[in-house]
């Protein structure tokens, strides 16, 4: 089968490759912004395409004819959104809209990467049937290309995940786990929030979520993510403790301190109880993510 992945530059892209590669019956194309970022160029087809151009994304689809897509590619830092509100749409909602379209025309199944900032954070942690109320323009772009996909004529998935981490081939990008780990090696003061509550997603965990439901075409929503709720604070004190670096370097502070252009969601975090019956999911608890990234930031 082949599986046609977009965002493979990003996080997710990047375990998503290999990971479908070695499960042997798939043949997979990535696609991302510019070029190949990522080391692995062997066995998978690359190409660069502009997601926002109608033209391009049917020109892609039509000459791969992918039995699987994978949307993960979004603007998804959330102050970016909510500054570029044009751009957040046309990339989050427009580019759905031409891959959901692509996808009817090859009768593709259709995975779709959504957030936990779909949710108000009012009633935290959330079910698949909860009520969406985004509070920023980032979970309203992801909240209006939900219902994109809802409302096709395709077989699709919905996989709504939090606070991702993980290390990708980019050295140019950090992740909360080496920015807290650099800076305290650097003996430099990290202030981190203690007032907002999460269900933080290891990037393996949430790529090996991805391939149980292309495997089973698995229909529906589903939430994707860790099973412990955490703080930022929380999940930087647990790395400091990991790297045995100094914890009093670590300094809790309320978001309502930070000056940031998008309102974020207090109290968010996914159950996990649907994933875990119909698909066989596990994730690994923090600790055992700790462990991964600690390995990949060796190699």
């Amino acid at each position: 089968m082949k599986v046609l992945i977009t965002g493979s530059n990003g996080l997710l892209g990047q375990h998503l490759i290999p990971l479908f590669l070695q499960d042997g019956k798939y043949d997979v194309i990535a696609t991302g912004r510019g070029p190949n970022r990522f080391p692995l160029r062997d066995n998978y087809t690359y190409e660069a395409v502009n997601l926002r151009d109608a033209g391009s994304v049917k020109q892609l689809v039509e000459k791969h004819h992918p039995d699987i897509i994978i949307h993960g590619g979004a603007m998804s830092q959330v102050d970016d959104c909510e500054k570029n509100k044009d751009a957040c749409w046309d990339t989050n909602v427009g580019a759905t809209r031409y891959l959901v379209h692509a996808a009817e025309s090859v009768n593709a199944f259709f995975l779709f990467l959504s957030t936990d900032f779909v949710f108000d954070g009012l009633q935290g942690p959330y079910s698949e049937e909860a009520t969406v109320n985004p509070i920023n323009y980032y979970g309203t772009s992801k909240v209006a290309a939900e219902r994109l996909v809802f409302n096709s004529k395709l077989q699709w998935a919905i996989v709504r995940t939090v606070l991702v981490y993980g290390v990708v081939a980019d050295p140019h990008r950090n992740n909360m786990i080496t920015w807290v780990k650099n800076n305290l090696q650097q003996g430099k003061k990290v202030k981190v929030v203690d007032d907002q509550w999460r269900t933080p997603t290891l990037s393996h965990d949430l790529a090996k979520g991805c391939l149980l439901i292309a495997d089973k075409k698995a229909t529906g929503f589903f939430n994707i993510s860790g099973n412990e709720i955490l703080t930022p604070y929380d999940m930087a004190i647990k790395t400091a403790e990991f790297f045995n670096l100094d914890t009093s370097l670590v300094e809790k502070i309320s978001a309502k301190t930070l000056a940031q252009p998008a309102a974020r969601p207090a109290k968010t975090g996914l159950l996990i109880d649907k994933a875990a019956k119909e698909l066989g999911y596990q994730p690994r608890t923090f600790a055992e993510g700790l462990e991964i990234v600690a390995g990949e930031i060796k190699v």
